[in-house]
């Protein structure tokens, strides 16, 4: 159940607007036909935008963040371990506590389970692609799931998806809230993918996860560190504007 706190409303910094991809960007082509064409209207926030979203600890389920057991019917998902971690901060780098942080993602064949996902890959009969956490008190999360593969997407000639995992998060209130995509470094399909070279190419590191030793654990998974920033001068550029 979704419930506001009581208290004086936060102080919202402006967006880095530079630091997101256009809303109408032609190399992908579906912004082209739900971009808006207009100038936007800016509207005052309202004081439900500007209160905290709260979520209760006892609505996460123990294997909500473990993606290698929360779908498990018949065995273990297939595919390569790894566990995904960082920091979650505001617009003052900050950190973010007690933030419901929710994941989404392709299996390891790079295959959705959803019924628009038609593409010719197996789907993971132990593997639902899907988790969530909230962050401590230091507003670190954690998740342990499969890297997932990459996947064809029709929107140019052999158009494929680079490896990626889909986020969504709150902050201090409804207006900080963030959909982002994250992707794997060193990944050669980056170059050739419109929803990451649509986002400004000095601001495009935020979007690509780092490499950790430190994460990884010997004989089981490797490790990836991904901070994400909510709002203000250093955010983490949106999925989509």
């Amino acid at each position: 159940m979704l419930t506001k706190t009581k208290g004086p409303s936060p102080i919202l910094t402006p967006r880095d607007w530079e630091a997101h991809p256009s809303y109408v960007y032609p190399g992908y082509k579906s912004t082209v036909k739900r971009g808006p064409q207009k100038p936007l209207i800016p509207l005052k926030a309202s004081l439900g935008e500007l209160q905290q979203p709260v979520y209760g600890h006892d609505s996460i389920g123990e294997f909500d963040n473990d993606l290698t057991r929360n779908a498990r019917r018949n065995g273990e998902p297939l595919g390569e371990r790894m566990i995904l971690t960082g920091q979650v901060l505001d617009e003052r780098r900050r950190p973010v506590a007690n933030t419901l942080v929710e994941l989404w993602q392709a299996n390891a064949a790079g295959r959705y389970v959803h019924k628009v996902d038609q593409h010719d890959a197996p789907l993971d009969p132990n593997f639902l692609g899907a988790g969530r956490c909230l962050t401590d008190s230091e507003g670190r999360y954690r998740f342990l799931t499969i890297k997932p593969g990459a996947y064809p997407w029709g929107n140019h000639p052999n158009a494929w998806r680079p490896q990626h995992i889909h986020l969504s998060l709150f902050g201090q209130s409804f207006a900080s809230r963030l959909v982002t995509q994250m992707y794997f470094p060193g990944d050669p399909l980056m170059q050739y993918d419109p929803m990451i070279t649509g986002t400004p190419e000095r601001y495009r590191n935020r979007l690509i996860a780092d490499f950790s030793l430190d994460i990884t654990e010997e004989g089981y998974a490797l490790g990836y560190q991904f901070d994400i920033v909510l709002r203000g001068a250093d955010e983490t550029p949106f999925e989509n504007r």
